[in-house]
């Protein structure tokens, strides 16, 4: 498999995209990575820190997105910056995935302009997994849609439905729609006709709305909302589960007593702390285009970008884009 990756993309960058690019070769010496970015910098990182591998190769690039940038002008004025050459290198046939964990306005926009997306797809979208009581369950979008209409959410819980079948193999996910109550009434103009639209569509496997309380008890394979709503729904879980888990230290370690008990738990809070840890996902698909794209948390290190190289390798051997094309009826 053949990797794109944005050296600049993120607040880390070009050190930890390229540390960790480095670690996922390692680990799997069938990836090749392609590093987009400006050579020089990119080769005195290597040098300097030893991280020479054969699998990698630089793709030149003369221009870096911002993270502040405004998006629609920085596609248009930065034709020479790292994802919109990485993404034409995509569209190209010159790699498999591209990865960056960049300006996501900017990476978003030029992934719909270059890549295209699906025919009969109005709105592609960020899908993200979130942990639960049941396992990793999927939200889209995350945060790529600040909006979205009824029939909109709707291709949404088609797309994360034929998603997480051919990721997981759960075979017909439940589909559930955020809202503030359970009731079909409930909620804007968009939700309520939303509802009616998802109950009525025989290809999804539709369970109602689903309240944020419960959100995370797992009831739901796919929990479809707008971009806004999910992006504040993960950034509220990664919040919360970090206040949780600094106040559950403090109190392992308030006396002797407590740091003794502490020793036979301490596995298991490990293994707890790693369900809500974003650098165990690495990145989350633009999904509804028509190649891979996988963006990854801007403030991604090392690890987070190992894992979102090794995580796509699924994504890219899966039929979910073709599987997609089907459930759009797309010849």
């Amino acid at each position: 498999m053949k990797v794109i990756l944005d050296a600049f993309g993120g607040d880390n960058s070009p050190l930890e995209v390229i540390k960790g690019a480095y670690q996922a070769v390692c680990k799997d010496p069938s990836i090749e990575v392609i590093l987009c970015g400006n050579r020089e910098i990119i080769e005195k990182v290597i040098s300097e820190n030893g991280l020479s591998h054969k699998s990698f190769s630089v793709k030149h690039c003369t221009e870096k997105i911002e993270g502040d940038d405004d998006p629609i002008k920085a596609v248009k004025t930065k034709k020479d910056s790292s994802i919109i050459v990485g993404l034409n290198l995509l569209k190209e046939e010159g790699g498999d995935v591209f990865i960056s964990a960049g300006n996501t306005g900017a990476l978003f926009t030029a992934s719909n302009l270059i890549l295209k997306r699906i025919k009969g797809i109005k709105r592609s979208a960020l899908a993200a997994y979130l942990p639960t009581k049941k396992g990793p369950k999927l939200i889209l979008d995350a945060g790529a849609n600040v909006t979205l209409s009824a029939e909109y959410l709707n291709q949404l819980a088609m797309m994360g439905s034929t998603y997480i079948e051919a990721d997981k193999g759960i075979k017909k996910p439940s589909v559930g729609l955020i809202n503030i109550g359970a009731e079909a009434t409930k909620g804007t103009e968009a939700l309520v006709e939303a509802y009616k639209i998802m109950s009525e569509n025989p290809e999804i496997n539709f369970k109602g709305n689903c309240e944020p309380r419960y959100i995370l008890d797992g009831e739901f394979d796919v929990l479809v909302c707008d971009g806004f709503t999910g992006n504040i729904v993960i950034k509220t879980i990664e919040g919360v589960s970090k206040t949780l888990m600094s106040g559950i230290k403090g109190v392992m370690y308030k006396s002797l007593l407590t740091k003794i008990c502490a020793l036979g738990l301490k596995k298991g809070m490990y293994e707890f702390k790693k369900q809500f840890d974003y650098k165990e996902y690495g990145g989350t698909p633009i999904i509804g285009l028509k190649k891979p794209v996988i963006k990854a948390h801007g403030s991604s290190d090392a690890k987070a970008f190992m894992n979102a190289i090794l995580t796509s390798r699924s994504y890219v051997k899966s039929d979910i884009i073709a599987g997609i094309e089907r459930k759009m009826n797309v010849e």
